[in-house]
């Protein structure tokens, strides 16, 4: 029985949808992009969302909105995929890598430690759709408000610290019984083809400001701003003697086209019916199996109000080190199921080494990492599939664990 990791999901519904994009005549932004905005808005019950064409240049585009630039400093947690950094790194800020939790998520003792008069902004984590402990985040950055010094008219608008939540992997979860989208100035989910809802590439930008600034004003500016600071998009500028337009922003192209946004439109149509709750009875079978292994360290799903999206089955396996865990990796591979590790912490890579950045200081991530095998979850998936991976993963794992004992 041959399982892959994380094949995108694609019924007829979706074919339909990419169908009627391309036989419309329009395939870049357009209606369809738009009316993907309104169904994430309405999913989330976020005040504005602006689609783009990746996470990272979602997060960009909000790092150089807020005017960060050399010698600022952006706090971001050791355990995500390297995009969260790199976007910090690409607006001209300085990435400030902290420890995290034994949740996997970025640490709020860490943060507080970290921050000083240089912090511009802060780039919490949602790790495999758990989402981050946000009221203590933003009673941190009120309480440390005396700390920040703007450097520009949005910065002095806002007054404190921006919040920029990474929630690449959590769409559809809730903290304390809100919809993840809700809880900080900036969301920005991923669309990516292994995300619980794709557009094969893309990212979704939840504004939620508070006043004095107005969310539809500035939605109108940065959907300008990801079309090359164009006052007018290339659909607009179709209609009969609408052709004359101005740029006034120095501008990216980040624009999502319609024809991506149709897949994300046809996946949105079932994703709270359909995708999540199938997702979740992939988690919850795992959890039932796992608990009854000593060596297994399950992830969180729920603590009531605060529920995963089950973007990632982040399984870890007790008093093993990184060595072991690759061949337990090997084992489960050599069965032709596939498993992932989520992720290496920054400072292991080589490009954040060559920057400074010292594993040594982030002893949490390391340990997480070290033990760590993300298995398959998507709807996919049967019951025969779901127990195969389960029986292939637990005799691999007690195999190299009878191996060293």
């Amino acid at each position: 029985m041959k399982i892959p990791f994380s094949p995108p999901y694609i019924d007829e519904n979706i074919k339909n949808e990419v169908l009627d994009s391309l036989n419309s005549g329009w395939i870049t932004t357009g209606p369809k992009v738009k009316e993907l905005e309104n169904q994430i808005e309405r999913f989330c019950q976020a005040p504005k969302v602006l689609c783009v064409n990746s996470w990272t240049s979602g997060a960009l585009l909000m790092l150089k909105w807020f005017g960060i630039q050399e010698g600022d400093e952006v706090i971001v947690p050791a355990y995500t995929y390297a995009a969260t950094a790199l976007s910090v790194i690409h607006a001209g800020g300085t990435p400030v890598i902290v420890d995290v939790g034994d949740d996997f998520n970025i640490s709020m003792s860490n943060i507080e430690k970290a921050i000083n008069k240089k912090t511009k902004a802060i780039m919490p984590v949602d790790i495999g759709g758990w989402p981050c402990d946000y009221e203590a985040l933003n009673t941190l950055i009120n309480r440390k408000a005396h700390l920040f010094e703007p450097s520009n008219e949005i910065q002095e608008k806002l007054a404190r610290i921006l919040i920029i939540s990474d929630a690449a992997h959590s769409l559809g979860a809730k903290y304390r019984g809100v919809s993840v989208g809700q809880h900080t100035d900036v969301t920005i989910f991923s669309l990516h083809a292994v995300k619980n809802v794709t557009t094969a590439e893309g990212g979704a930008i939840c504004l939620n400001f508070p006043e004095p600034f107005d969310n539809a004003e500035l939605y109108a500016d940065l959907r300008c701003y990801s079309l090359n600071g164009q006052t007018k998009d290339a659909f607009t500028k179709t209609k009969a003697g609408a052709w004359r337009y101005d740029i006034v922003y120095p501008g990216l192209k980040i624009n999502m086209p319609d024809v991506l946004a149709a897949i994300g439109l046809g996946q949105l149509a079932i994703y709270k019916d359909v995708i999540l709750p199938k997702r979740k009875d992939i988690f919850l079978t795992y959890n039932k199996y796992f608990s009854e292994k000593k060596w297994a360290i399950l992830p969180n799903y729920s603590d009531g109000a605060t529920i995963s999206s089950c973007h990632i089955y982040a399984l870890r396996i007790k008093n093993v080190n990184e060595k072991q865990r690759d061949e337990i990796i090997n084992q489960i591979s050599s069965k032709d199921v596939a498993v992932n590790v989520h992720f290496q912490p920054l400072p292991l890579l080589s490009l954040f080494k060559s920057m400074g950045y010292r594993i040594e200081d982030c002893p949490t991530a390391f340990a997480l990492y070290e033990n760590e095998i993300s298995l398959p979850i998507y709807p996919q998936l049967t019951k025969e599939e779901i127990i195969h991976v389960c029986e292939t993963v637990a005799s691999c794992v007690e195999s190299v664990l009878m191996a060293t004992t």
